[in-house]
């Protein structure tokens, strides 16, 4: 019999407080914090938002690398009622403004600075009207003008009383909106995806019970909290596990392999790329490895000779893939612990509990056992929708339920998932989704550039990269390591092409449409 979960993410808080009590919940660097330290803290910032006249259903910005002020932070916003958007840290002042006038943040939480990025200063001469303040987290914050130091802001909550704080936790209900995370689509434009939060719940402890997290557990939190790896199966799953979460902020294989040593991590979930930089780190063999149990990856094809060398190279003892996307709260499938190493490597595993998948013609109607359709998932994982896009919304889910993945994948005869190809012609740059139309608007700002295509090209260390196809306008030059260098600094690093060609056309159809499939073939040749 399954203990009954609470469907809120501050009553898994109150959960985790009191049967798991002066465990360690956080480790950061020095700072330890048990998961009753961890419920005041949140406590104590839900009593700071709540003074800055923050309600249910505001909007409240998190751009910030992972940290045990992130969690704090986020499960202080969560405690109010109000909606946590988690913002990518490696975006630039457009991308990262778009996402704070389309959601009507009226916080921003972000930094003062991080690997020399000062975070406010990109947002400068982008126009926020709703954003009413920003919050530096970190000691050494230096407030200015509508800026405020975390500490500063913790202060202001004095003025709310702790059972004030403790009732704003308890009246969160399991259908509200807990987050909005933004996804690129096809027009180019990010979508704010809407979870609840008994979804968040609901979907995480599944999960954390088919992939084996447990209490006690030491989990690397190596993915960053802006996306649903970090945030919902980190740290919302360690939260509902009982296990110890210890963000970095920035991966490094050899800080790394010191913090697995050092602290016995059990857990290190994370994209193949993460795993093969451990193993080609100088000291590997030198290392003490023997408290690695778990990993799990995805995000990107996994050679089998990898899974072979993390079980025996990085001595874990069980490796698992998944798949899942932003609108199906993270997760749709998993493999289960017993799967040999080809079927993790080619498979993405079945789908969790009550959740359907089909792969679909263009009629919808599902197809046979190992023919290709298009990946459709019905469930409770399935988002309600895009935030304030009906339009895009009923695009995406259709009367009867089944969210449209764009994903083209094929079902074995046990049920086991195999993507064999992306609609929305994606790809996936060490684990993140980099969608061609938001990469071509943005270079499409560029004063020499007329045309552009960007697809995706095999990359041995990231498993993909970017590649553009760039007219310029006439009597414009430009070269390709000029229009890097301008990528750079102007988009997120991730999406940056790692190649550029400068060509005279580009491979037009009938309708004047771009064909990709004709950049990808002259790429293969």
């Amino acid at each position: 019999m399954h203990e009954e979960i609470p469907l809120t993410i501050p009553r898994v808080l109150a959960r985790a407080a009191q049967r798991f009590a002066d465990a360690p919940a956080i480790v950061d660097g020095p700072q330890r914090l048990s998961f009753r330290e961890l419920q005041e803290q949140a406590l104590a910032a839900t009593a700071a938002f709540i003074a800055s006249g923050i309600v249910p259903g505001d909007r409240v910005g998190m751009w910030a690398p992972n940290s045990a002020h992130w969690v704090v932070a986020a499960l202080g916003v969560l405690g109010t009622g109000a909606v946590l958007v988690p913002l990518n840290t490696r975006l630039k002042g457009k991308e990262a403004g778009f996402i704070l006038r389309r959601s009507g943040a009226r916080i921003l939480v972000t930094v003062d600075e991080f690997l020399g990025t000062r975070y406010p200063d990109l947002l400068a001469s982008e126009a926020l009207p709703r954003l009413e303040r920003t919050v530096l987290l970190g000691d050494g914050a230096a407030a200015s003008g509508a800026r405020q130091a975390w500490s500063a802001f913790l202060a202001g909550g004095a003025a709310v009383a702790r059972t004030q704080a403790a009732a704003a936790h308890a009246k969160v209900a399991a259908h509200d909106i807990a987050d909005i995370l933004f996804t690129s689509g096809t027009t180019g434009q990010p979508k704010g995806v809407l979870s609840t939060h008994e979804q968040d719940v609901r979907v995480f402890r599944t999960w954390a019970e088919v992939v084996g997290l447990a209490e006690g557990d030491r989990y690397l939190g190596v993915n960053p909290f802006f996306h649903s790896f970090g945030y919902k199966a980190g740290v919302l799953a360690c939260l509902l596990q009982g296990a110890t979460l210890y963000p970095l902020a920035v991966f490094d294989a050899g800080r790394a392999l010191d913090c697995i040593e050092q602290e016995r991590i059990s857990v290190l979930p994370g994209p193949p790329t993460i795993y093969q930089s451990l193993l080609a780190h100088e000291s590997l063999g030198r290392r003490d490895l023997s408290s690695l149990r778990l990993a799990v990856t995805g995000a990107a094809s996994v050679p089998p000779a990898l899974i072979t060398r993390m079980r025996t190279e990085l001595k874990f003892k069980s490796v698992l893939t998944a798949y899942g996307l932003t609108e199906s709260t993270g997760v749709v499938t998993v493999c289960p612990h017993d799967a040999d190493d080809v079927t993790v490597a080619t498979r993405c595993g079945v789908p969790i509990p009550g959740v359907e998948v089909r792969c679909a013609d263009e009629n919808g109607h599902s197809v046979p056992a190992g023919e290709p359709g298009e990946v459709q998932v019905r469930g409770y994982n399935v988002t309600p929708g895009y935030f304030e896009d009906p339009a895009a919304t009923a695009e995406a889910i259709d009367t009867q339920g089944w969210l449209h993945t764009g994903d083209v994948g094929v079902l074995d005869e046990r049920g086991y998932l195999r993507i064999t190809d992306r609609m929305k012609d994606i790809f996936i740059v060490g684990g993140f989704n980099c969608y061609p139309a938001e990469i071509e608007r943005l270079l499409s700002e560029h004063p020499a550039i007329g045309q552009v295509a960007v697809i995706g090209v095999p990359d041995e260390r990231m498993g993909e990269v970017g590649k553009a196809f760039v007219v310029l306008r006439p009597g414009q030059s430009a070269s390709a390591e000029e229009l890097v260098a301008w990528s750079r600094a102007n988009m997120a690093n991730y999406k940056v092409p790692r190649q550029f060609a400068i060509v005279a056309q580009l491979p037009l159809n009938a309708a004047g449409k771009v064909q990709k499939f004709a950049l990808r073939e002259a790429n293969a040749g």
